[in-house]
């Protein structure tokens, strides 16, 4: 099946994202030719399509999580979507819509005594993700709940993380990027270069505001800007709650990223430890 760019457009562009700039810049560089920017972006990335010819197949007996010792994994990995309406990772991406279910899956699940998030994701969208960390704080105290970050947790994917009890860290892995960026893309001139023109006829005068094929108005970017602030301020109120902070101190981070031990010292992670250490020790807590 033949992938739907302006479906995959549509996700990208104009609208607010909880993702690292860079990653954000790598899946444009990735489809720059598709849309047309080639010359505009890096090529340094790349990202795998869903073509919608992915067959699901039978309804799995076993659970769609991997359980060891009575630990549920539930994976957190690449760029987080809304709906990728599979359990499991897939092409890069894994859905919130997935995690979900896994969680509810998990916490009913007489064989699992703990849930881990097994975290490694620059972030993705904002859609859905802050319910679904919700959900994950909500979940806090029916069973432990941790987030083991195999390398990083950004953007969205630390503030799934941090909605667990406790978040650890590598050494070389990375916390934060508390923030939120909208891209909005021009086509004006490429489409007059390229002797083509778009005539938007609107009923409401802001209609088209954040259309790409007209000049960002300085109106239309204060419209965004405020969006953008509000989404961002919800993601402080969210991680201020999940890790106990105060909104002055998770604002103050400005969007940064931290590596390791400086994640622990600013307050987003309880612990420096490899992935397997930081599982070996859950394992602990959890002998009868």
């Amino acid at each position: 099946m033949r992938p739907d760019y302006p479906h995959l457009a549509q996700r990208l562009f104009n609208v607010p994202l909880a993702i690292t700039p860079d990653k954000l810049e790598i899946v444009m560089a990735a489809l720059a030719e598709r849309f047309g920017l080639t010359r505009l972006m890096r090529t340094d990335g790349e990202l795998i399509l869903l073509d919608g010819s992915y067959d699901p197949g039978e309804p799995a007996q076993e659970p769609p999580y991997e359980v060891i010792e009575g630990v549920a994994l539930v994976p957190v990995h690449g760029t987080l979507v809304a709906k990728l309406g599979t359990l499991h990772p897939y092409s890069g991406m894994t859905g919130y819509d997935g995690i979900r279910a896994n969680l509810a899956m998990a916490l009913a699940d007489d064989a699992v005594r703990a849930i881990v998030l097994d975290v490694d994701s620059p972030g993705g969208e904002v859609a859905g993700c802050f319910d679904l960390a919700d959900a994950i704080h909500a979940a806090r105290g029916t069973k432990p709940l941790h987030a083991i970050l195999t390398e990083n947790a950004y953007s969205a994917a630390y503030a799934l993380a941090s909605a667990c009890d406790s978040v650890t860290v590598p050494r070389t892995g990375g916390t934060g990027s508390i923030g939120v960026i909208v891209a909005h893309v021009d086509f004006s001139k490429a489409l007059t270069a390229a002797g083509i023109t778009v005539t938007l006829i609107t009923y409401g005068a802001r209609k088209a505001d954040a259309s790409d094929v007209q000049p960002l108005s300085d109106e239309a970017r204060a419209r965004i800007q405020a969006d953008v602030d509000t989404v961002g301020e919800l993601f402080v109120a969210t991680v201020a709650r999940n890790r106990a902070l105060t909104p002055a101190k998770v604002r103050d981070t400005e969007g940064l990223t931290y590596l390791g031990a400086a994640g622990v010292k600013a307050g987003l992670a309880d612990a420096v430890m490899a992935p397997d250490a930081a599982f070996l020790a859950l394992l602990d807590t959890l002998s009868p």
